[in-house]
């Protein structure tokens, strides 16, 4: 028997395929912007830099703007429900727009990516972080929030690799020898189904635990009660290292075997290895049960640590068996971590409302604001290095380039989920759990 807390299984999949959804589209951006950019739309590596740059200032302003306007609907859909049917088609438009590659001039072509990229940046904003902040008001059961998060993350996770795999076959199988035309059409392909299953979610997904409506609290009141929410400081820090990790790590990957293994049939190859995601991210079920959720991203981070490790043994000494190696080592440990994102911010949002903050939407809009930061960072560190050490497109690099594509791949990574281990050990989870026990 169905208990009131429970979500039903059509519910359940469908909220886990809008993060599928949104993915179709944001692990292009992730993993092939960039390399479309420099080596297809025909943007230097530091004009790349710049726009990335733009686009990641933006999306902090964004995501709070996003983040208040979902704290400040009142519709019969519910707060974070309504913004998958309203922002949908636009999303999936300018996600198509930002492949065309127009015969303008070089400041024309220029215009047209800033107007498009941004463009999509927002609209991003608004159809993924509506899936974070619609999460604590689906149930109070702890175990039901991790499942529902887990079953987010599956299905994400699935399209990431879906994605990373398929992406150059189809762009090499539409165009023909026709980058231009590939990269467009396989858009096209990818965000008519995106579209669909957004607005998929929007039919079957419900809001049923919202907090009673109070006063709209001043966002000077509201930021200075976000300061008490330690746990919520510390994730939203751990979420904008792992994409800054994810972001540098997955750009710099094409360059890799394009330009040091002159290889570029490869990509979809290493990219297969990271199926091994999905097991992290079915481990978490049980695992956070036994030890808790901030004990298995600990593990998670040290997973993925050690993978990279090894990869970047291999990306030194260009030796594939260890470079597949440790991706798929490397996965396992990604997968812990990001399927526990949307599911600890949840825990932060409801602890904050222990706490009398009613502001679901910007405390979900850590989720956003490190995916986008963290994107536009890694984009500006790859593009800058590159253009730094004399980086020219679709031509042999010079020793110092093939050094910055091979830290970039291998090593920066590696620092950076070391920094991530040490930021998470300050994540106060007993404090937070207890609080929201108390409240309830």
């Amino acid at each position: 028997m169905k208990q009131p807390w429970q979500t039903a299984w059509p519910e359940r999949i469908s909220y886990g395929l809008s993060d599928a959804a949104d993915n179709l589209v944001f692990q292009m951006m992730t993993t092939y912007l960039l390399f479309f950019y420099t080596d297809v739309y025909g943007l230097s590596a530091s004009a790349a830099a710049i726009l990335f740059v733009v686009a990641r200032l933006a999306d902090v302003v964004e995501s709070l703007i996003i983040g208040i306007m979902i704290d400040h609907t009142h519709s019969r859909f519910g707060k974070s429900r309504p913004f998958f049917l309203w922002y949908a088609l636009p999303y999936v438009i300018f996600a198509i727009l930002t492949f065309v590659t127009p015969s303008f001039s070089p400041n024309g072509k220029l215009i047209w990516a800033y107007v498009t990229y941004l463009g999509l940046g927002f609209f991003y904003t608004a159809v993924n972080l509506p899936i974070t902040s619609i999460l604590p008001t689906m149930s109070q059961n702890e175990h039901e929030l991790t499942l529902l998060g887990v079953i987010r993350q599956f299905f994400g996770s699935s399209v990431q690799i879906i994605v990373a795999v398929f992406t150059l076959p189809l762009v090499a199988a539409f165009g023909h020898g026709n980058q231009q035309l590939g990269f467009l059409l396989t858009i096209i392909l990818f965000g008519v189904i995106s579209l669909a299953l957004i607005w998929n979610t929007f039919f079957q997904v419900r809001e049923r635990f919202s907090q009673p409506e109070r006063p709209h609290q001043p966002l000077s009141e509201v930021w200075g009660m976000l300061k008490k929410n330690q746990p919520w400081i510390v994730i939203s820090i751990v979420i904008l290292l792992y994409w800054l990790t994810t972001a540098i790590k997955n750009q710099t990957t094409i360059y890799y075997f394009k330009y040091l293994l002159h290889n570029e049939g490869l990509v979809p190859i290493v990219n297969g290895f990271t199926f091994a995601a999905l097991i992290g991210v079915i481990l978490i079920v049980h695992a956070a049960r036994k030890i808790g959720k901030k004990r298995t991203m600990l593990a998670g981070i040290a997973i993925a640590a050690l993978g990279q490790l090894l990869l970047a043994f291999g990306a030194e000494s260009q030796q594939l068996p260890l470079i597949f190696s440790g991706t798929l080592i490397n996965s396992v440990g990604n997968g812990l971590i990001i399927g526990l994102v949307s599911i600890m911010i949840a825990d932060t949002i409801r602890f904050g409302m222990s706490m009398g903050i009613q502001a679901e939407g910007i405390l979900a809009s850590t989720d956003d604001f490190g995916v986008n930061v963290g994107l536009g960072l890694g984009g500006l560190i790859t593009a800058g290095l590159f253009h730094l050490s004399g980086y020219t497109a679709n031509h042999a690099q010079n020793v110092a380039t093939q050094q910055m594509i091979t830290l970039n791949y291998a090593w920066l990574p590696l620092v950076l989920y070391l920094i991530m281990f040490i930021m998470l050990l300050f994540y106060n989870e007993a404090r937070m759990l207890a609080a929201i026990d108390a409240a309830n």
